[in-house]
């Protein structure tokens, strides 16, 4: 009997070591799958890692953009329109006789007379001609070149002058002074009129004789027919590629004292000029010259 309970008691204990061996084997397992988890764990934070690094090199490409949009609109730099007002594309497009509102820039003063101004402006992209705006004396005044003003008139021709009447306007900030665009080539072509009111240069232009009110060959007039004095406006012709035609000195915008009024006078026929002003417009271009050199 001691024997069999011996017996029993010594299977017992073998039974006891194996399953205490079975659990100590299968710890190794456990610890490799916690580190395995924990590899698992390092590699998805890696990743928001990762992920940190590519965002700021988006947040950069962003950054650029605004700087890419910030250069294209220094281009424009004051010009760029404010809320209703029309871009010189839509001021052609407009119907004559509409009001129109326009943001341009003062280039040169033709005259103020009982709170009525007449001025040259232009923008980046156009000339207007401002006809007898509404103007006190101590507006006019600072009206300087290069002023930007914000009008609002109606758009109207005459004599295939396109210009801005009833006008009024308010001073903004802003400053433009328009370099002379040289048209020279464009003389005797469809495309001379969309530069009109512009500033604009002539070059290598022969001086020819125009006809007095004696029938005389003469180099310029005083008046369009010879009836006038020194002080009025100075008509004379010139001539490009066999083609002539009449350009003035404005005695309200340059009158008698002015270096071109008096250069104008000191021409001779056949004398080679170049030219700068304003692309006026009566019955064809007639320019409203501003300086001229004998070459």
């Amino acid at each position: 009997m001691k024997k069999v309970v011996s017996l029993l008691l010594a299977l017992m204990l073998v039974i006891a070591c194996v399953g205490c061996g079975e659990k100590k084997e299968s710890a190794p397992a456990q610890d490799a799958a916690v580190n395995e988890q924990t590899d698992e764990g390092t590699q998805d934070a890696a990743e928001p890692d990762a992920g940190a690094e590519q965002e700021p090199e988006a947040a950069d490409e962003d950054v650029a953009e605004p700087e890419a949009e910030a250069d294209g609109s220094a281009a424009t730099g004051d010009d760029a329109k404010s809320e209703g007002v029309m871009t010189y594309e839509e001021y052609v497009a407009a119907e004559l006789d509409t009001e129109v509102v326009v943001e341009t820039y003062v280039q040169a003063k033709q005259s103020w007379w009982e709170d009525k101004a007449t001025v040259y402006s232009q923008d980046k992209d156009g000339g207007y001609f401002l006809y007898n705006m509404a103007c006190s004396e101590e507006d006019y005044e600072k009206l300087t070149v290069g002023t930007k003003i914000k009008v609002t008139g109606y758009k109207a021709e005459w004599s295939g002058e396109v210009e801005i009447i009833d006008a009024t306007f308010e001073i903004e900030d802003g400053n433009y002074v328009a370099e002379a665009e040289d048209v020279t080539a464009l003389l005797g072509s469809d495309e001379l009129v969309d530069h009109q009111n512009k500033f604009v240069a002539f070059k290598g232009m022969t001086v020819e004789a125009s006809k007095d009110a004696d029938g005389n060959d003469v180099a310029f007039l005083y008046n369009w027919d010879g009836s006038g004095q020194d002080g009025d406006d100075l008509y004379f012709n010139v001539s490009l590629d066999g083609s002539t035609y009449t350009f003035t000195v404005e005695s309200y915008l340059c009158d008698n004292t002015t270096d071109v009024y008096n250069a104008v006078k000191g021409l001779n026929i056949g004398d080679q000029v170049d030219m700068e002003g304003f692309l006026y417009w009566y019955e064809g271009v007639n320019p409203h010259i501003t300086s001229l050199t004998v070459k």
